[in-house]
């Protein structure tokens, strides 16, 4: 069941998360209630958020570098390497965003659901 509850929240996570904040405390809480307990649900929203937020930063991160190697030689290169080094910082911070708010959904939606 929290398997499952992870992989619920980190599909409603990446739907959601356009709607800031609230999505991606739906999302969570969602994650809650499928875990049925407030501590399995935070854990289970913290993880979906902080997958959704890698996988979200890879995504994008690759998208960049494809455009680099469009652009081919020194430009290229140079959009490559800021990409990689703006990456590593922006998915420490996704996943934070992600997971802290996941988190706090989780965790009301285990507490509501354990009653």
């Amino acid at each position: 069941m929290f398997l499952l509850a992870v992989f619920v929240g980190a599909i409603a996570m990446a739907v959601l998360s356009n709607i800031p904040v609230i999505g991606t405390i739906l999302a969570g809480f969602l994650a809650g209630i499928i875990a049925k307990d407030p501590g399995k649900g935070a854990l289970a929203g913290f993880l979906s958020g902080t997958i959704v937020g890698v996988l979200a930063t890879v995504i994008f991160t690759g998208i960049g570098g494809v455009w680099g190697g469009l652009l081919g030689g020194p430009p290229g290169a140079v959009l490559g390497m800021i990409l990689g080094a703006v990456s590593g910082g922006t998915i420490i911070i996704a996943s934070l965003y992600f997971g802290i708010l996941g988190l706090i959904g989780g965790a009301i939606g285990g507490a509501l659901k354990k009653k």
